[in-house]
């Protein structure tokens, strides 16, 4: 990504709180808000609340481009990626589970 856009991607992503970020990196999986609420121990209103704040923040319409935004300029959902935040955490609470076509 380069120009006035790339720029601004950038900058949003060193925004977004850790919390944002993990949820982001589930959007990026492909999973909803109960399944998110599920893995992180939290509502389902306050997945859609960071949901909405990534939104906001990175100039998001809807929750594909979140799942895009993810996978472009997070890096995720690929544990392995130094930049993404469940490097370490999909390991110790994602493994047991399997969440159909996205998991590799």
């Amino acid at each position: 990504m380069t120009g006035k856009n790339g720029a601004a991607l950038k900058r949003a992503k060193s925004k977004l709180t850790a919390a944002e970020s993990r949820v982001l990196a589930l959007v990026s999986l492909g999973r909803t808000n109960k399944e998110i609420a599920a893995a992180f121990g939290i509502s389902t209103a306050t997945v859609k609340r960071h949901l909405e704040n990534v939104l906001r923040k990175a100039h998001l319409r809807n929750r594909v481009e979140a799942a895009i935004y993810g996978l472009l300029v997070k890096g995720c959902p690929q544990a392995s990626t130094r930049n993404c935040p469940l490097r370490t955490w999909r390991e110790k609470e994602m493994s047991a589970t399997s969440y159909g076509p996205f998991d590799q």
